[in-house]
């Protein structure tokens, strides 16, 4: 039985700890695509802490990711894309709430690959709208700027999910499936 999204215990605590510091430390890894903008691999690492762990786990673990990244790279924190890189995580981790859905045990089907999907693309698109309009609103960016940046953004954010985060869930399920088959015979 998978264990409450709001419960924070020492394993949620390290879990959030590791996802924040490999998306941290891999977050500078990319091919530019735009002003400012990536192609990044470890998009990646969203969908699947957000997937095996629940979207406040994703959220926390991407939101101190990236701001991490930022500190690392830059000295100066893009409060609107770091949130937006926690949202992602959220709306990716929607999937673990899904009746049925357990990959730690292997337990899948069709429609949660869809919804896991679904929620992705959403939430990179909605995630990547309030950061273009945090960045307006909030820090004076301009605005034909941001239009280009969330377009390719999106398109790279989504290629990353869909080639990369979708097949690594699906694969560590299936692992997990032929794991939990295994019996020992005295």
């Amino acid at each position: 039985m998978k264990k409450s999204i709001f419960q924070l215990n020492t394993r949620t605590v390290v879990t959030i700890g590791i996802g924040a510091a490999l998306y941290g430390a891999t977050s500078f890894i990319g091919i530019p695509v735009g002003p400012d903008t990536s192609l990044r691999p470890a998009i990646a690492l969203l969908a699947i802490f957000g997937a095996l762990f629940g979207p406040v786990v994703g959220f926390i673990a991407g939101l101190i990711g990236h701001v991490l990244n930022d500190v690392l790279t830059s000295g100066t924190v893009w409060w609107g894309w770091a949130l937006g890189s926690g949202i992602t995580a959220a709306f990716m981790g929607l999937i673990y709430v899904s009746k049925g859905f357990d990959p730690q045990n292997g337990a899948y089907k069709g429609k949660h690959i869809g919804l896991f999907i679904f929620y992705g693309i959403v939430g990179i698109i909605f995630s990547l709208l309030f950061s273009g309009w945090f960045d307006i609103a909030f820090m004076g960016e301009p605005s034909d700027k941001l239009v280009v940046q969330v377009t390719a953004a999106s398109i790279s954010n989504i290629i990353v999910f869909l080639v990369l985060g979708v097949p690594a869930v699906i694969g560590f399920a299936k692992r997990n499936a032929k794991v939990s088959h295994l019996s020992v015979n005295e």
